[in-house]
């Protein structure tokens, strides 16, 4: 079994008990986590009873310890973004954060492409740890999503939703459709539902601080 835990906002005690309760496999958690200490910290009392992955939502860079308490845990390795894992026995691919009009709002063509093409536009003051700014590190690029479209997945976990929900996007239906899936996850607007788009593919959206199994039924109702 996999859970699948919508947005938690500093409340972990749901995918906690839902672990406790269901012994999953592994648990993959669908961003804005709003962390006060690290994300192992939060997730101790499970982290030895199942595999715990997550991709990042568009809150997770809004506080410079929100984001090093995610990306700097001990958890960090198991950021889902931008990549394809064979997760008990299924290959999960995650593209986490949201797009952004700055960096690239489908259906228009992207602004910046790369990172690296945003950081040759910034100034010192716009940098941040000499980087590209905190809250684009959370922005969707073109690149991470065209890099995506070449792999082959059975999941796909989104922060963003796809065209299933009234503020979706038709590129996400694109992308699980090429990389031939048959269901996707996702958080970000706080609902429990279930969809089908294109070629068939069942679009679950989570609850916030909710929790699904793999086959879209609701363990625990969100808020």
């Amino acid at each position: 079994m996999l859970l699948f835990s919508g947005d938690p906002h500093g409340d972990f005690r749901p995918i906690i008990q839902a672990v406790e309760t269901y012994s999953p496999a592994a648990a993959i958690l669908l961003g804005d986590f709003d962390l006060e200490r690290s994300l192992c910290e939060e997730l101790e009392e499970i982290a030895a009873k199942t595999e715990i992955w997550f991709i990042p939502g568009n809150h997770d860079a809004d506080r410079d310890e929100w984001y090093d308490n995610l990306f700097n845990s001990k958890l960090g390795d198991r950021n889902l973004h931008g990549r394809v894992v064979e997760i008990a026995g299924r290959r999960v691919a995650g593209l986490g954060g949201v797009f952004r009009g700055k960096i690239w709002m489908p259906p228009a063509a992207p602004k910046f492409s790369t990172q690296q093409d945003l950081l040759s536009t910034c100034s010192r003051g716009e940098r941040w740890r000499d980087k590209i700014p905190r809250k684009h590190h959370v922005s969707i690029f073109w690149q991470q999503y065209q890099a995506l479209r070449a792999q082959r997945a059975d999941i796909l976990v989104t922060h963003e939703a796809p065209s299933s929900h009234r503020y979706g996007f038709r590129a996400l239906d694109e992308l699980a459709m090429a990389m031939g899936v048959k269901s996707i996850f996702h958080g970000h607007h706080h609902e429990h539902y279930s969809a089908t788009i294109g070629n068939g593919i069942i679009v679950h959206g989570v609850g916030a601080a909710g929790v699904v199994d793999h086959e879209g039924r609701v363990l625990i109702v969100g808020k």
